[in-house]
């Protein structure tokens, strides 16, 4: 058996270890299994600095990861966004690599939303006011819209349909399509 006595013998024997756990736990905590590990490794390294290094290490490191999962659990069920801040919803599309809860999310997802009503101001017409109730989050009828507009329901589908169509065309124009490797088609570099 290895010494288990310096730091980094004992830092690269538990690394495995702390993986495997971390992953088993993350799930059931709602958290990403590489928070779990840093805030364990953070809890190991406080207690090496202070020379207080745990006996039986691997038991240690699994009662560790469990107490963190717990506090993470914990943590969720109080934490409560602020008035006003987005919620996500099932089914929304997370982007590349950042999880939906994450702050980089929140910022995407505002970013987004904020990128649609500029172009929805933009619409020629009365595309501007349709669309502007159709995005409303009270989630209103067909008939409400109507009723609102001024115009019939029936003719509402159609001028749905050119809105929209138009609203595809501006976003499609400002947007840039990642072409390869990241890179944004029609640039030289």
């Amino acid at each position: 058996m290895p010494d288990m006595t310096s730091p980094e013998t004992l830092l690269a024997a538990l690394t495995p270890l702390l993986a495997a756990e971390s992953r088993a736990e993350a799930a059931a905590a709602g958290v990403e299994a590489g928070d779990l590990e840093q805030a364990v490794w953070l809890r190991l390294l406080e207690r090496l600095r202070a020379d207080d290094a745990p006996d039986r290490p691997a038991d240690w490191l699994r009662r560790a990861v469990r107490a963190e999962a717990r506090r993470a659990r914990r943590t969720r069920h109080r934490e409560r966004p602020y008035p006003g801040e987005p919620v996500p919803r099932a089914g929304e599309e997370p982007y590349a690599g950042v999880p939906l809860g994450s702050p980089e999310g929140w910022v995407l997802s505002a970013e987004r939303r904020r990128t649609v009503r500029a172009a929805v101001t933009r619409t020629p017409g009365r595309c501007p006011r349709l669309l502007t109730a159709m995005l409303d989050p009270a989630d209103p009828t067909y008939r409400e819209i109507a009723g609102t507009l001024g115009i019939s329901q029936g003719s509402l589908g159609p001028m749905r349909s050119r809105c929209l169509g138009c609203l595809r065309r501006m976003l499609a124009a400002e947007v840039p399509v990642p072409g390869r490797r990241g890179r944004v088609r029609g640039t030289d570099r």
